[in-house]
């Protein structure tokens, strides 16, 4: 019986490792809100998915959502880098310390449309300080961002005087050019700041109005010609590069580009929606801006865009960089 019970333990002991070795690496996942809003579910949600797919015994997506490993959307980069989560869903502009070149993405007029926002912000990201300590699942951007607001308005004279939540500093100092009070904070607090009076209304592209609630407490809608909002997926790179082989090559297969046409195609398609049923509703106005405001507008930004470029010679070299890339891909590239 002796010896038989030794055998029995010989041979648990022989096939721990094996066992231990099946056990995938479990990497958390984390998003400071609702798992029903649009970057979980275009970006976050596949992406977990397909990882776990076809990872099975090797890497595993863990998601957290709901804020469960932190509700502070600003500090989402910092909860990567110490390990509280190995990837989040981060806005980078609302760190502009971190991520100091961003700017260069965020200046009204840059791009023609959703899609070529996100691809140059893919294809330039390797180049912007800030993200050396992370691998870059996706680099997206959000567009196109429209004014909203609460009290009445009908030109853009109305909105002079007006406080507005803003997604980033340069798209700030824009509006501020036009008379506007910038405020940057979360989107997801912006329906409780217009609720409390503190805010007029925000910027923001016409699916964000109806999936973050801002569309219960506003009515009047610019269509003013803003910049785009760049957003990012980040992974801890240390975390990362610790993987196999086989693992990063995982992460790497359902990262980049690929990631981009999914996030265009859902978006473009909410926008679209959005659009429509802000056209349909008889409770809102829909104010498309006539020619002399959008030749004012234009001015304005072009004149704080010079300014911003020609301040050294750092933010001229990334204006050459996103410009090019903008140039190739009109080109076909």
């Amino acid at each position: 019986m002796t010896n038989a019970i030794a055998r029995c333990v010989l041979i648990a002991l022989t096939l721990l490792p094996v066992a231990a070795a099946a056990e995938p690496i479990k990497l958390k996942m984390a998003y400071f809100s609702s798992d029903r809003e649009p970057p979980y579910v275009s970006v976050l949600q596949p992406f977990a998915d397909g990882v776990n797919r076809e990872g099975r015994g090797l890497v595993e997506i863990v998601p957290y959502s709901g804020g469960v490993l932190g509700r502070n959307y600003a500090a989402q980069a910092q909860q990567v880098l110490d390990g509280t989560a190995d990837m989040a869903w981060v806005n980078p502009s609302l760190t502009p310390e971190r991520f100091p070149d961003n700017d260069v993405l965020e200046y009204p007029g840059l791009f023609r449309d959703l899609k070529e926002a996100s691809l140059v912000y893919t294809r330039v990201v390797a180049s912007l300080r800030g993200y050396e300590d992370f691998f870059v699942i996706a680099a997206l951007a959000n567009f196109p961002l429209m004014v909203h607001t609460r009290p009445p308005i009908g030109s853009l004279a109305d909105l002079r005087g007006k406080i507005l939540r803003v997604n980033n500093l340069v798209e700030g100092d824009a509006l501020k050019a036009i008379g506007i009070t910038p405020v940057l904070i979360p989107i997801n607090e912006v329906a409780l700041a217009i609720g409390r009076g503190t805010l007029d209304g925000a910027t923001m592209p016409p699916n964000a109005l109806f999936a973050y609630g801002v569309s219960r407490i506003t009515r009047f809608h610019y269509v003013a010609p803003l910049g785009a909002a760049p957003l990012a997926f980040l992974m801890n790179r240390k975390a990362f590069t610790s993987l196999p082989k086989a693992g990063q090559d995982l992460i790497r297969k359902f990262s980049g580009e690929a990631t981009v046409e999914r996030f265009v195609e859902t978006y473009d398609a909410n926008n679209a929606r959005a659009m429509n049923d802000l056209k349909s509703d008889s409770n809102r106005v829909l104010i498309t801006p006539p020619r002399a405001e959008l030749d004012t507008l234009q001015a304005t930004f072009q004149t704080g865009l010079e300014k911003w470029r020609d301040r050294n010679p750092r933010d001229m070299e990334l204006w050459k960089l996103v410009t090019t890339e903008i140039a190739r891909l009109r080109a076909g590239g």
